[in-house]
């Protein structure tokens, strides 16, 4: 038995990655052939040699057996109205063979050939294939796979769909084809799909296709309660108050050249809305309150129903929300409850509203709602948070956001409180920045959205900016004769704002009220304690956008629950709101466009540089250059940086190109920024030599071609993220250690055991060169700082250091001995936590891990656990236990409590391994809080 079918085109494609193959197109023939040998049947596929590029593959012989299957090749997407020209595209999967994508024309030949090969399939062992719908489209030339990143490869132009980039998620490199089918031509495309037993998957398929083509077609495609930007063929999810998305399922809309399509039709569409769009007024009423830890005790109507008729949409931002222990540690608080059904009792009684999202962090929570009568405008909801407190992750300070497009007008609300202390203003704008910096949204359809990538921005808060004067007495004499004006001109933050500090393009309306902080509770009296703050306006509202107008921004001096007053801003926003007959005009306008120029050119970039150097790259200290793309095409282009072969990401660690994605239109360029920022996750490694700041980006640009950008430069090692053990082996700063050395000590042994109490010990008498220091240099300087200078510093461990102050202070231990740290007491605090944590090894090892767990609730049995660490874990342990236990002495002025200690440093000292970070549970995290705490409240002997 021998049967053969060539399949030709009018250009030769082939390319290779890993394991994958993909063939079309004939200079000379190529056949597939049917092939009986000793009873076994076989698909013979004979490859043009001159095609053969990546890997030498003249022919390949794949046994009809039970791995034999023909996969899946065709998805439901986004279907446009195309002339037909039909071929057949499959994919064939064999036993240890490559997989093959191909291509055939749909005729009699192609159907004979594939019955045959079932009916081969069924003498042997019977195994049901799994095929969809074989889909008929126009295709001038097979899209080939991206090769391997060893030479550009311009694509060929094959389909009005552009191609997938192969890293979105696509299983063996194959995408999901999205293509159309015309009524004349079902009945062909069945048979053949009812010859390998699959009606109902294409059934199936047909009903899908036809249901979108309908959707593209009709005018009643874009229903008004679903319209955002363009007709989607992906579904919604079907509450649009679902969690936000992840970047994984961001990617898996790019794993469908629909996928890519639609979002290029979103992009050109959000380029001309004003052509399709009208400004419609709604009324947005937002507010803040610092709670001060206390539970709600009275109404909040004053608050919540100022004005006659109810706004659409409430966005309420509270304030040290729970001042305890556990919620400043991420666990549940208890009053996030009971101050939502505050809320809710006293919501504007003229209308009924629908929580759109709730996100709390420590105190800090911000919750939205909706008039339901608008709640199917709301959609691509999503809300993040960002910690700046201690060490840029504690939540006692930080902001929560939440955004969404309501109509066609994307909003952000940003709830956020900041550093508190008169002096502390430059903190105050490092948290600000940061809070700008971090905050990122991922959604299904749209690239990480930063903060001020949206319409309209309102930020709310405790800012705790408060008044350059420091005379309460004179300050209330001010404010007494009504002289708020004045007053403002010492105000914190219209002088950072003025200065460009912070809040640079934000707005704030004339302030008419008093300042709102601080009281004592239950009252209206000006803080009568001991401290007697200086009264300022902590509380604000700030926006920023078109179309925005502040009709009321006012104090709210009836509610007294705490020592803040609430504030509200009522806003008039100019939202955009989709007219449906010319949307669909424009949509149709643009759909006939691409499909025009995707079949007639070939998209392309052009880049200012390819090469880059980073220079004396050093721990936490970032280092960015930029280059320009430009599309000196003449279509549209999606551009995306890509994994290299065999890699899960696009770069190392230390490495980020933002944007990593995006889209060009025709002479449009783009600024993109490479970022080199080396933290504890990538430290460790450089350190000992076993990474480098070496990597090379690959910029894929779909049906265009590959872009390769190469990054060089050196690495400074540093104390931060090298073993306790090399450590203490080192006698000089780091810096002055070449490389190989540092090697050498790593791999020294650590398991010496000794039983002398800790002490600093530097040895430089002769003959004693080889003896260990017992504890790190290091670890020594930044704890005798801390002992000498701040066991009475207001909040030490609660305030975050600034950063300016850590890098010098990394910089310090890095090149010298000093005598002195360099910074204030929070950064010299911070600089301790962060070298805990960036340690490769935690001072509890790893392998101990569990039994310090297990071990917890007996100190006898802690205490034995702890003299079974390496010498030089053990004392650092020992070490850093009687400084913590000196520190509590002067918790009446340092504002520590054993209970907090205890939870700082046991998520740094009592680390999961690696592979068990995931699993850790509420439980184990306190169990190794109870661990620390069997020290921190032992007698003198431990």
């Amino acid at each position: 038995m021998d049967s053969s079918l060539a399949f030709g085109r009018d250009d030769d494609v082939q390319t290779v990655r890993g394991q994958e193959l993909r063939l079309s197109g004939q200079k000379e023939p190529r056949l597939l052939s049917l092939i009986e040998c000793s009873g076994e049947f076989m698909l013979g596929v004979l490859a043009n040699p001159d095609a053969v590029v990546s890997s030498p593959v003249p022919q390949l012989s794949i046994p009809i057996n039970s791995h034999f299957q023909i996969v899946r090749q065709a998805e439901e997407a986004l279907f446009i109205d195309l002339p037909l020209k039909t071929c057949i595209r499959i994919c064939v999967r064999g036993e240890k063979a490559p997989e093959l994508v191909l291509e055939l024309q749909d005729d009699e030949r192609s159907q004979s050939f594939f019955s045959q090969v079932k009916r081969a399939k069924q003498q042997g062992e019977p195994v049901s294939l799994s095929l969809s719908s074989l889909t008929l489209t126009q295709i001038k030339v097979m899209d080939p796979i991206v090769p391997a990143p060893i030479m550009s490869s311009p694509h060929k132009v094959s389909a009005p769909v552009p191609p997938i980039p192969p890293q979105r998620g696509i299983h063996k490199g194959f995408s999901h084809l999205n293509l159309s089918i015309s009524a004349d031509r079902q009945d062909t495309a069945l048979s053949l799909a009812t010859d390998f037993g699959f009606e109902d998957n294409f059934n199936h398929s047909l009903k899908v296709e036809e249901k979108k083509n309908q959707q593209n077609r009709s005018a009643s495609s874009v229903q008004a309660k679903d319209a955002a930007f363009v007709t989607t063929a992906v579904d919604r999810p079907t509450s649009w108050n679902d969690s936000p998305t992840t970047n994984s399922m961001r990617n898996a809309m790019f794993s469908t050249q629909a996928g890519q399509r639609e979002y290029l039709i979103k992009h050109r569409l959000g380029k001309k809305e004003k052509e399709y769009v009208d400004i419609k007024d709604f009324r947005l009423f937002t507010g803040t309150w610092n709670v001060n830890g206390q539970s709600p005790d009275s109404c909040l109507d004053p608050w919540l129903c100022c004005n006659q008729e109810p706004p659409d949409v409430y966005a309420l931002g509270f304030q040290e929300l729970d001042l305890s222990t556990e919620a400043f540690f991420y666990l549940d608080s208890s009053k996030e409850q009971l101050w939502v059904e505050a809320v809710e009792r006293s919501l504007h009684p003229k209308a009924k509203y629908k929580r759109v999202r709730t996100i709390r962090l420590v105190g800090m929570m911000l919750v939205v709602y909706v008039n339901k009568v608008h709640k199917n405008h709301i959609k691509e909801v999503a809300a993040e948070q960002v910690g700046t407190g201690i060490m840029g992750k504690m939540g006692n300070k930080g902001g929560v956001a939440v955004r969404f497009v309501f109509h066609n007008t994307s909003f952000c609300f940003v709830n956020s409180h900041l550093a508190a202390h008169v002096e502390d203003f430059e903190r105050r704008n490092q948290d600000y920045k940061d809070i700008c910096a971090r905050m990122s949204f991922h959604l299904l359809d749209h690239p990480p959205l930063t903060i001020v990538k949206h319409d309209v921005v309102i930020w709310v808060g405790d800012l705790n900016y408060r008044l350059f004067v420091y005379d309460a007495a004179e300050v209330k004499q001010l404010i007494s004769h009504n002289q708020l004006r004045k007053l403002q001109e010492y105000d914190q933050l219209n002088i950072q704002r003025q200065t460009r500090q912070a809040f640079t393009d934000f707005i704030e309306g004339e302030i008419n009220f008093m300042p709102t902080y601080k009281y004592d509770a239950k009252t209206d009296r000006w803080d009568s304690s001991g401290k007697c703050r200086v009264p300022a306006w902590c509380d604000r509202i700030l926006w920023r956008g078109s179309d925005v107008k502040q009709l009321h921004y006012r104090s709210h001096m009836e509610l007294k629950t705490s020592d803040h007053k609430p504030v509200s801003s009522l806003f008039s926003v100019g939202v955009k709101v989709v007219n449906e007959a010319r949307h669909k005009k424009v949509f149709e306008e643009i759909v006939r466009m691409m499909d025009r120029m995707e079949n007639e050119f070939l998209p392309s970039l052009s880049l200012t540089h390819r090469e880059f150097t980073f220079k004396d790259v050093k721990f936490r200290q970032l280092q960015r250059e930029r280059f320009v793309i430009s599309n000196d095409g003449q279509v549209p282009c999606h551009f995306a940086f890509i994994p290299k072969l065999n890699d899960s990401q696009y770069c190392k660690n230390w490495l980020h190109a933002e944007p990593s994605e995006g889209f060009l239109e025709p002479n449009e360029t783009l600024e993109i920024f490479l970022d080199v920022y080396v933290s504890k996750d990538s430290v460790t490694l450089l350190n000992s030599g076993e990474d480098a700041i070496e990597d090379i980006l690959v910029l894929h640009l779909d049906r265009g071609k590959d872009y390769f950008i190469t990054i060089s430069g050196n690495y400074l090692p540093s104390c931060f993220g090298t073993s306790l053990e090399t450590l203490c082996r080192m006698k000089k700063p780091i810096r002055e250690i070449p490389i190989t050395k540092l090697i050498d000590l790593g791999e020294d042994s650590y398991t010496e055991k000794e039983k002398s109490k800790m002490s600093f010990l530097m040895v430089d008498s002769a003959g004693m060169e080889d003896k260990p220091l017992k504890i790190p240099k290091e670890v020594w300087l930044l704890v005798n700082h801390l002992f000498t200078k701040s066991c009475q510093q207001e909040d030490l461990f609660q305030t975050p250091g600034l950063q300016e102050e850590l890098q010098s202070i990394i910089d310090c231990l890095d090149t010298s001995i000093p005598d002195s740290i360099p910074g204030c007491n929070h950064s010299v605090a911070e600089a301790l936590l962060i070298f805990l944590e960036a340690l490769p090894e935690p001072v509890v090892c790893y392998e101990l891990y569990q039994r310090s767990l297990d071990c917890s609730h007996d100190r006898r049995l802690c205490k034995q656990l702890i003299s079974q660490l390496p010498r030089a874990h053990r004392n650092v342990f020992r070490y850093l236990m009687a400084f913590l236990k000196e520190l509590l002495k002067y918790a009446h002025n340092n504002n520590l409590t054993a209970s907090l200690i205890a939870t700082l440093f046991a998520s740094l000292l009592i680390r999961p391994p690696p592979k068990m970070v995931g699993r850790q549970t509420p439980q184990d995290r306190q169990r190794a809080v109870v661990f620390i705490m069997g020290f921190l409240m032992g007698g003198d002997d431990e």
